[in-house]
């Protein structure tokens, strides 16, 4: 029994040693800061120093998360408030009483600013300590945290801030880019200025792709001359960001085909980007930015298939200010009473994102109503309905980082992406639609082989094979 005894005695010294071992063996020091109340770090070979400011320019256009831009010593650099950025609760003195606390990171060859809650300390771990990274320990997407890690008590969950802002990373970062680019000279003299955007979420500044390969001949109406087209089409590009492929060619087409008339006697052409919004009006889906009709839902029920499982997954790319979403979770319920449904709703507008959980609404299509609740200022959706959506604030030409899905929800967004970027899309979809599965896009959108078209009215569906 002695012998026992001495036995675990022994083992648990062993492994009180091992443990010490790890903790002594120091091979990763990080900065830590609070955001929204937890605690984070940053590896130190990351940052370039700390600083305190309270003055920053203004740069007309930016992404919302982008403070401005500050003069560090002579070098202008962008200011990347963490806290917008991961749509985090910030402090209610946050950018009007005192200075902000900020980060100054080094990524690559470039400069960022960032502001923090609070920054804490250096704190040395070893680097077999940091556990892999889970939804459960952050309110920010996984993809940007590097892991977490337990010390004294405290645990800190650590962010990749290379892949949050290195340059050589797939378009996270893209508006910053734009910002830095088009802000770092401008800025010093006090006259920055942008043209903005006008085109839909999801939708980045990339010089315009190829035009798509030519239709036959016989494809091309008497009307439209080859030469009008590709003009089109490059004007598309240039001024819209609307990349023409064999996704949506049949409609740019059609619409040329039209304009010509109603433009008989004057030039054609798209020489700004008023001309180019006029062209692509009607391209858009039934219901853009708005609840659906009653019509159009109810037709939409009745194209839904039926599934084997009761857990239902819903992909919901470029859902905008939310109201498509909110549609679609009300006509889910309608159809599959029984169900449990998960709508994973993203969009790269981050204060779309952001409000699209809070909305308050006046009126709202009948077949919504029985999902509503009383609030303060109108009505809302019930628990039930909100419980179903997870927003994401999330570009869709990164890693998209869902389970198998149902169903695709995608209305116009492939158009305002370039055609590698269309290819990319898809292929993801084709791999994470499980059997059975229905895919919507925007109603001037369809797709070939091996999809099969299985939409009516002005609902363009797809299912595989």
């Amino acid at each position: 029994m002695e012998k026992i005894q001495n036995l675990s005695q022994v083992n648990a010294e062993l492994q009180e040693k091992k443990a010490q071992a790890a903790i002594e063996t120091v091979d990763f020091k990080m900065v830590t800061f609070s955001l929204g109340g937890k605690d984070y770090g940053v590896d130190i070979m990351n940052v370039k120093e700390i600083a305190r400011a309270d003055k920053f320019t203004f740069v007309p256009n930016a992404p919302s998360f982008v403070r401005g831009v500050y003069n560090l010593r002579g070098d202008i650099i962008p200011i990347i408030d963490l806290r917008t950025f991961f749509h985090l609760p910030l402090p209610r003195n946050s950018g009007t009483d005192g200075q902000e606390n900020m980060l100054i990171f080094h990524i690559e060859d470039r400069v960022y600013g960032t502001i923090v809650d609070k920054i804490d300390k250096v704190v040395g771990i070893s680097s077999e300590q940091i556990q892999p990274p889970h939804p459960i320990f952050g309110d920010i997407n996984i993809k940007y945290i590097q892991g977490v890690v337990e010390k004294s008590g405290d645990l800190y969950i650590i962010l990749d801030v290379v892949r949050i802002f290195s340059p050589n990373q797939p378009k996270d970062n893209a508006a910053i880019a734009g910002a830095i680019v088009g802000t770092r000279v401008a800025a010093i003299a006090g006259n920055v200025a942008h043209e903005p955007s006008t085109a839909p979420s999801e939708s980045y500044g990339e010089a315009p792709a190829p035009s798509a390969p030519a239709l036959d001949k016989g494809d091309v109406p008497e009307s439209v001359s080859r030469e009008d087209l590709g003009f089109i089409k490059d004007q598309l590009a240039a001024l819209k960001r609307f990349y023409t492929s064999p996704l949506n060619e049949e409609w740019v087409i059609r619409r040329l085909d039209e304009w010509g008339r109603m433009r008989r006697g004057t030039d054609i052409q798209l020489k700004n980007a008023s001309d180019a919004d006029a062209y692509i009006e009607p391209f858009f889906s039934p219901f853009s930015g708005a609840f659906w009709s009653d019509e159009y839902a109810y037709t939409l029920k009745a194209l839904l298939p039926d599934f084997t499982s009761n857990n239902i997954q819903v992909w919901n790319a470029g859902c905008g200010k939310g109201y498509e979403t909110y549609s679609l979770a009300c006509i889910l319920r309608i159809r599959y009473p029984d169900s449990r449904i998960k709508i994973w709703a993203n969009d790269s507008d981050i204060m779309s994102i952001a409000n699209a959980p809070n909305m308050t609404f006046e009126e709202v299509p009948e077949y919504c109503r029985a999902f509503l609740t009383k609030a303060r200022s109108g009505y809302s959706f019930n628990q039930q309905i909100k419980d179903s959506i997870v927003f994401e604030y999330h570009d869709v030409t990164n890693e998209n980082t869902l389970p198998d899905v149902n169903l695709v929800f995608c209305r116009d967004l492939l158009s305002f992406l370039t055609p590698s970027q269309q290819d990319k899309i898809l292929a993801e979809i084709a791999e994470k639609l499980k059997t059975g599965g229905l895919v919507v896009l925007g109603e001037h959108e369809k797709l070939g082989e091996p999809w099969r078209s299985v939409g009516k009215d002005r609902i363009t569906a797809f299912a595989k094979g």
